[in-house]
């Protein structure tokens, strides 16, 4: 059972985490461009705009979704050495890269800028916090990618690996 469903769960978790990847890529090439263009004034444009949804409606249920998929990857992928090691890379990368990175960075950022806003902060403390949110936000997508690409190579080493114990099973049957 774990050999069948294994590569499907690594399968999923390979799509959520690139799914993901795409989604803070277009954020901080689409999205993010308008948000910090004239702050502050933008910055409250931004909150008029994502009334109905917005990043922070998406991103947390996304993450926990990515997280509890790669543990579930990890978990099934465990017997296979090099699969592990991929696997467990990326959710090493998932937690420490993207999800402790951004609760210690980003979070009091969200808050300064979105909750806190120009009624406790002066323009120059906002212009300064946008601008260190947009160049760490750099470093999230960088994270993300490394995920996407760890959680990719251990589903192909897996996938090799089953190819190689079925061409050499076939060469010892005959």
């Amino acid at each position: 059972m774990r050999q069948r469903l294994s590569p499907a769960v690594l399968t999923v978790y390979v799509w959520i985490a690139m799914v993901a990847f795409g989604g803070i890529a277009v954020e901080t090439v689409v999205i993010y461009p308008n948000v910090f263009h004239d702050v502050p004034a933008s910055l409250a444009e931004s909150m008029e705009f994502f009334v109905v949804t917005g990043p922070a409606d998406f991103f947390p249920p996304m993450g926990a979704v990515t997280v509890v998929a790669s543990v579930a990857a990890l978990v099934l992928a465990w017997p296979v050495r090099e699969t592990r090691l991929w696997t467990g890379g990326s959710l090493l990368s998932l937690l420490l890269g993207e999800f402790l990175f951004s609760a210690l960075y980003f979070w009091p950022r969200n808050d300064i800028m979105f909750e806190e806003g120009a009624a406790v902060h002066s323009a120059e403390v906002l212009r300064q916090t946008a601008l260190e949110f947009e160049t760490g936000h750099w470093g999230r997508l960088a994270m993300s990618a490394v995920t996407a690409t760890l959680a990719f190579t251990g589903l192909w080493r897996l996938h090799r690996g089953r190819a190689l114990a079925a061409v050499a099973q076939a060469g010892g049957a005959s």
